[in-house]
């Protein structure tokens, strides 16, 4: 008897890539990470790429590797999976594959077009963008570009409640389907490579489009941002994060908005748990790509423990280290339901615009359908602890 078999979407991309070499055309986007990320750096000025690139000593960054690293998959053979399911259900959204696209700010760091091309590529492939907090671009702006394409809001809880109530409040009304509060940066974290350069691009005015288009922020200024935009940078800065927030404040969120509510930077499983039991809808395990404290654990290592503290109460969600569709298999397989990808696609975005975010998420996802067809899984629900050694 003989059966159709789907390629998926792995072998897909090798024979394009395999193709394009034999005709004698080099990729645009480098396949491999490190080549993708000297692409990246090239295009930018040495302070951009330092801003973005910058993870204190780089400790932390090396335990995120070392963590996933660790976690070593174990084929099982004669299964057959010549047919592949990489979607999943996330708050009620069908997803082409279990990734998203982390918050990651002053796009225009990276590229002309910023968020708008990443928000575009993202909109191509079907798979959720989490707009940075600190935007180049307005998220009105990237929601029109994404058309019905999902997308999600990171919030930096403000000094202001007003104004983060406003941000929440505008997300909803954006059409995005979910609320990122991002606890692990209520201060920036020690930067060496920035302060050598002496670079902080909020105090030029980047990445502070949330706030220059917000009402609120806008209703504390003498003059508009058009007219002084460095009274709003400084502004900014006095009212960036707060360090004060706590759990007792954070459930203000309930009376902003219905949407589902997710934590991001959950490590130790004590506050998973606490999350789970208070009735939040999901957790992101991360150390911010190791950019905040420095000698800090791997998230990988952590992942499985906050898994079992949730014991499916909620959601979870992984990312910090993640470089390819290998990474996204391991987090997976202990126990997270999808993973947010992070600078792999702004290394894309400053390669190639657009078309290098597009290329780096088609590279994830192939990696993945293949590392899926090679270990014995054939439906990515289905990929545990039991591929684990």
């Amino acid at each position: 008897m003989t059966h159709a078999v789907s390629p998926g979407p792995g072998p897909i991309r090798l024979a394009q890539a395999y193709a394009a070499g034999l005709m004698g055309q080099a990729p645009t986007v480098p396949f491999a990470v490190d080549a993708l990320e000297r692409a990246a750096e090239a295009a930018m000025t040495p302070q951009a790429f330092g801003y973005l690139r910058s993870a204190g000593s780089g400790t932390t960054e090396g335990a995120n590797r070392a963590a996933l690293d660790a976690v070593r998959l174990v084929p099982r053979m004669l299964r057959d999976v010549g047919e592949r399911s990489l979607g999943i259900e996330l708050f009620g959204r069908r997803l082409p594959a279990p990734l998203l696209l982390a918050p990651i700010g002053v796009q225009e760091l990276a590229h002309a077009d910023a968020d708008l091309a990443t928000a575009r590529a993202a909109a191509a492939r079907g798979v959720p963008m989490v707009f940075s907090n600190q935007a180049s671009v307005a998220m009105e702006d990237c929601a029109a570009a994404m058309g019905q394409g999902p997308r999600w809001f990171q919030l930096y809880w403000t000094r202001s409640d007003d104004l983060a109530e406003s941000l929440v409040r505008r997300a909803e009304a954006a059409g995005c389907e979910a609320i990122v509060v991002t606890l692990d940066t209520t201060m920036l974290g020690w930067r060496p490579a920035d302060l050598d350069h002496g670079f902080l691009p909020f105090l030029k005015g980047q990445g502070i489009a949330q706030y220059t288009s917000d009402p609120v922020f806008r209703s504390m200024l003498a003059r508009p941002p058009e007219e002084d935009m460095l009274a709003a940078a400084q502004l900014f800065t006095r009212l960036y994060s707060d360090p004060t927030l706590d759990w007792q404040r954070l459930a203000r969120i309930r009376e902003w908005t219905g949407l589902p509510v997710v934590l991001k930077g959950i490590q130790h499983p004590a506050d998973a748990a606490r999350v789970a039991g208070e009735g939040w809808d999901g957790i992101i395990v991360s150390n911010h790509g190791g950019r905040q404290v420095d000698g800090a654990v791997g998230s990988a290592a952590q992942l499985g423990r906050c898994v079992d503290a949730v014991a499916g109460r909620a959601r979870v969600l992984f990312d910090s280290g993640i470089r390819g569709g290998a990474d996204v298999a391991r987090a997976l397989a202990l126990g997270a339901d999808a993973v947010l990808l992070g600078r792999p696609y702004i290394w894309g975005l400053a390669a190639a615009g657009q078309a290098g975010v597009e290329a780096v998420i088609d590279n994830v996802i192939a990696e993945l359908d293949l590392t899926m067809g090679l270990i014995g899984c054939c439906d990515v629900r289905d990929l545990g602890r039991e591929y684990l050694a």
